[in-house]
C-alpha cells in the first residue's frame, strides 16, 4: 500500500524546503523508492532535490487541447500515459513529476480523471507519494491527489503566516478530502516566537506537530544555488524536519 504525504503552505514559509528534507528523511530510513510530485505552479522541489527540470504536466496538457498536439491515431488517454512515463525524471531512490504552471484558466480541467487514473497507476509502483502543493491545493480540489494519509501545512512564525495555514484548513475541510491527518509545522522560528503566537496557532484548528528554526545554511544554500537536500546532518533545519517526521512515523 502507497503512503501519501501532502505538504501545503503558501510561497515563502519554507514549505518546499520541508518537502525535500522529509524526502530526505524517507531515502535514509530505506522507505524508498519515492515518487515526488510538485504541485507548486511556482515549481522548484526539483532544484531543492538537485535534479534538472524536463517537461511538465502542463506542458502535455497544453499539446491535448490541440487536436494536431496528438500524434495521428493516438486517443488522448493514449497520449498523457505515454508523456507521463517521459515526464517522470528518475534517480536512484526518488522519481520526480512535475505539473507546472497553470496555462490559462481551466488548464487542469478537462484531462483531470485520465491524469487521476494514471498518476494513481504510477503511484503503485512506490512505497511513498510526496505531494508540494501550492496554497491553493489546486489538485487536492480536484481529486487529482486522493488519500492523503499525512497533510503538514507550513507556516512562518508570523500571525499572518499562521493565519494563511488556518485558511488552507478551512479548504480542506470544505472540500471533504480523504486526509487522514494534518498538521501544523511553523518554520524560521526564533526564541519566544511560538509562545507570542499561541493564540493564533489556536484558531487555526490545527496540531501544531512542531518548529523548524531559523537556519542561516538554509539561508546559504538558497543564495548560492545548492541543493538543500545536501545540507549537513547537523544542520538544525535537517534536525527539525527529522524530529517531526519520527513523530508522525511516517
Amino acid at each position: 500500500m502507497v503512503n501519501q504525504i501532502a505538504v501545503a503552505g503558501k510561497g515563502g514559509t519554507g514549505k518546499t524546503t520541508f518537502a525535500s528534507l522529509l524526502i530526505r528523511y524517507l531515502i535514509e530510513n530505506q522507505k524508498s523508492p519515492i515518487l515526488a510530485v510538485d504541485a507548486d505552479a511556482n515549481a522548484n522541489l526539483n532544484e531543492t532535490l538537485g535534479v534538472n527540470l524536463g517537461e511538465t504536466i502542463s506542458d502535455i496538457i497544453a499539446q491535448t487541447k490541440s487536436p494536431q498536439g496528438l500524434p495521428a491515431g493516438m486517443t488522448q488517454e493514449t497520449f498523457i500515459a505515454y508523456k507521463l512515463q517521459s515526464a517522470l525524471i528518475e534517480t536512484e531512490d526518488v522519481d520526480l513529476l512535475v505539473m507546472g504552471g497553470p496555462d490559462g484558466p481551466g488548464c487542469y480541467c478537462f484531462p483531470n480523471n485520465i491524469l487521476r487514473n494514471h498518476l494513481e497507476g504510477l503511484a503503485n509502483n512506490y512505497k511513498y507519494t510526496v505531494m508540494d502543493n501550492e496554497a491553493g491545493l489546486e489538485h487536492i480540489s480536484r481529486r487529482v491527489a486522493t488519500d492523503i494519509d499525512h497533510l503538514f501545512i507550513i507556516s512562518d512564525a508570523s500571525a499572518r503566516g499562521i493565519r494563511s495555514a488556518g485558511r488552507i484548513h478551512e479548504l480542506v475541510k470544505s472540500i471533504n478530502s480523504r486526509i487522514n491527518n494534518m498538521y501544523l509545522v511553523v518554520t524560521k522560528t526564533q526564541t519566544g516566537d511560538i509562545e507570542a503566537l499561541q493564540a493564533e496557532i489556536k484558531a487555526t484548528g490545527l496540531k501544531l506537530i512542531g518548529t523548524i528554526p531559523y537556519d542561516r545554511e538554509v539561508a546559504r544554500y538558497d543564495l548560492e544555488s545548492i541543493p538543500l537536500f545536501n545540507l549537513p546532518a547537523e544542520s538544525e533545519a535537517v534536525q527539525a524536519v527529522y524530529d517531526i517526521c519520527k513523530q508522525v512515523a511516517v
